[in-house]
This record gives structure tokens, C-alpha cells and sequence, in this order.
């Protein structure tokens, strides 16, 4: 798989700006704040729907506008494919120039895997993060995981606010069976596919950490979760929902799901040095990608966000050995060179890209 052609036009500091891509190796370069990293979120956007660091789409439209467009064109081993939203009051997606409905019918037409520094936080940060994680994985994969995902959260929001009424109205609590039953009903399909896939993943990170590491370290992911089963799930809403009342939100269910990372049977977060939670990371992203492209039966594109320069030199050499055959778009502050690929180079200044050349 891999991306041909992206227009953007009023997004983020863009006016109007086409850019060609090859197969192998893309590079935006240029100094910081010129617009490297909105030609990664366009590419993401089209991909997920929604941007990795903007929490309404209001916020991606350049100042100067009232509407914002994003085209991508790709090409998969069977067909072609090209994706358009168009934002302003509202967000309008078209697959092959067919009005979509729902969201989930976007997601896995353009696959994507993405690293960015940022991506450090997914194991220093709190459990929302490392959740997110795998529901980006996921829902690329499976489309209706975030169908239900979205189902689950609509019920915890109208639970919630059942909760609320019940302590401050005085409204049956009977009622919240009603909740409680929608809510496990959900929460046993996320659960589900949480779990395979921190299998798969478990799978996969054993043997690339260890090659990374030159054999000195043994990698496990533990998943942890409250909802094992229905009737599990369904008694421990039950016995929390005093509390839950008391409270005026739900405090237990698959929204509070976490994994641990342990190297040598020593907890990561609480015992690994920077230097180890960056090789981590490394693996944890290198096995999302196989797992993509295990699932997809070819390679997704890979999104590089000022990426390499995380990476000393024998971690740079391992991660562009399990990358051939790959698409990659990089951004980074300066040119970068990489030996045995074939580059394609970009500057970015201002919100325009220039070059193109090798």
C-alpha cells in the first residue's frame, strides 16, 4: 500500500498545496512550527477521521477560512482508493467519491501506522494513553471495534447522567439495570478484541525486542481489565453502584483498561531507564506494524513525525531494516540521510513544500 497524491487546501497554515509522493522514501524537511507536521495529520485524518492532536476539527481550518479539504489517493496490491474530507460546521468523508455515513466506514480503507515523540507517553503516561493506543490499532483493523467503542461510551455518558439523577432527583435506581445491561453487553465485544490483539502483540514484541537488545532482554505485556465476562462485569457494576451514585460516574468497566510492560519481570514504569522505554517503544510500534501487515496482507504506510532523531544510530540502522518494502513519510528539522533507499526530498517553509527532488 501506498500513497500517490495529497492535496490539502485551507488546512492548518496551508493555503492550497499538492504534493506527489514514490513508494519508498518521502522527506519534509524545514525548521520548526512551518507546517511539517500538518501534512502527517492530513495523512492521519484521512486514514482515522479524526487528527492525533486536535481535539475539535474547528481547530485544523486556517485562520483565514471558513472550510478546510483533504484528498488523498492511494493504491493497495488489488485496487485503487481516494479519500476526501471536507471540514467546517460539519465533517463530510467520501470514499471513492461516495458520501459515507458513518465514520467506521472509513476506517481501514488507508492504513497507517504512525511514530512520533510523543509516543513516549503511551508508556509514561496515564492509562487513557496506552488505551488509545490500541484503539487506533484496532479499529484500522476491525471497524466495527470502534463502532461498539462509541456505542460503550454514548451508554457510560447516559448512565452517568442517570447516576446523577438518582442522588440529586431522587430517580428510581432500579432503572440503571437498564444501563447495566447495554453497558456489559459492549464492554464483553471491546474486551474481546482487546485481548486478541494484546496477544498478537505479545507475539510479536518477544522476538523484536530481543533481537533489538541483542538477546539481553525479555519482554512481557500483561493486559488488565475488569471485564473478563458478562455476568462478571454485570455483578461488578452492581456492587459498585452505591459508590457510583455517591460519585455521579461510573468507576469501573473496560474505560478503566490498562497494560503493563515488564522487562526481566521488572515493571518498566516504575524501573526502566529513558534509554530502555525508548527501545520499548521502538518494539511496541515495530509489532503494531506487523500485526497491520499480518492483518491486512500488506505493508501499511508508515508516518514518521521528526521520529529518527529520537533514535541513536544502532536503533535508527534496526528499525530501516524492518521497514523495507515500505512507504515511509518522514518530517524532520534537516536533511536527513539514509543509506541503501531511494529518497524522495521536500522543503516546507511557510506552509509550502518545495522540491521533490533526490
Amino acid at each position: 500500500m501506498w500513497i500517490s497524491n495529497v492535496k490539502i487546501k485551507n488546512f492548518r497554515n496551508y493555503e492550497e498545496q499538492e504534493i506527489v509522493l514514490k513508494p519508498n522514501v518521502n522527506v519534509f524537511y524545514g525548521e520548526n512550527a512551518q507546517g511539517k507536521t500538518n501534512i502527517i495529520e492530513a495523512i492521519f485524518m484521512c486514514s482515522m477521521g479524526k487528527s492525533f492532536r486536535a481535539k475539535q476539527d474547528k481547530e485544523m481550518i486556517n485562520l483565514n477560512s471558513k472550510d478546510a479539504v483533504l484528498e488523498v489517493k492511494f493504491e493497495k496490491k488489488d485496487r485503487d482508493g481516494k479519500i476526501k474530507i471536507e471540514l467546517s460546521n460539519k465533517k463530510v468523508v467520501f470514499v471513492n467519491g461516495i458520501k459515507i455515513k458513518k465514520l467506521s466506514d472509513l476506517l481501514g480503507n488507508l492504513n497507517v501506522v504512525m511514530f512520533n515523540p510523543d509516543d513516549i507517553n503511551i508508556l509514561k503516561g496515564g492509562p487513557q494513553n496506552r488505551r488509545r493506543f490500541l484503539d487506533i490499532m484496532i479499529s484500522q483493523l476491525k471497524p466495527n471495534y470502534m463502532h461498539t467503542l462509541n456505542l460503550y461510551s454514548k451508554t457510560i455518558e447516559q448512565r452517568n447522567n442517570y447516576l446523577r439523577q438518582v442522588k440529586e432527583e431522587q430517580k428510581e435506581e432500579k432503572m440503571l439495570d437498564i444501563w447495566d445491561e447495554e453497558l456489559s453487553n459492549y464492554a464483553v465485544v471491546i474486551s474481546k478484541y482487546r485481548k486478541k490483539f494484546m496477544n498478537k502483540i505479545n507475539e510479536k514484541i518477544r522476538k523484536i525486542h530481543s533481537e533489538i537488545t541483542d538477546n539481553r532482554e525479555n519482554i512481557e505485556v500483561e493486559y488488565i481489565t475488569e471485564c473478563n465476562n458478562k455476568e462478571e462485569y454485570l455483578n461488578l457494576l452492581k456492587q459498585r453502584r452505591k459508590l457510583d451514585i455517591i460519585k455521579g460516574f461510573t468507576t469501573k468497566g473496560i474505560h478503566r483498561d490498562d497494560f503493563v510492560i515488564y522487562i526481566n519481570k521488572k515493571q518498566l514504569s516504575i524501573y526502566g531507564s529513558q534509554g530502555q522505554h525508548r527501545t520499548v517503544m521502538l518494539s511496541l510500534k515495530l509489532a503494531e506494524l506487523g500485526i497491520v501487515e499480518d492483518e491486512i496482507g500488506e505493508k501499511p504506510v508508515l508516518l514518521l513525525d521528526d521520529f529518527m532523531s529520537e533514535l541513536d544510530k544502532k536503533r535508527r540502522n534496526h528499525f530501516l531494516e524492518k521497514i523495507e518494502d515500505t512507504q515511509v513519510i518522514i518530517t524532520c528539522t534537516d536533511k536527513i540521510d539514509i543509506e541503501n533507499k531511494n529518497i524522495l526530498i521536500y522543503n516546507v517553509k511557510d506552509g509550502k513544500v518545495q522540491g521533490g527532488g533526490i
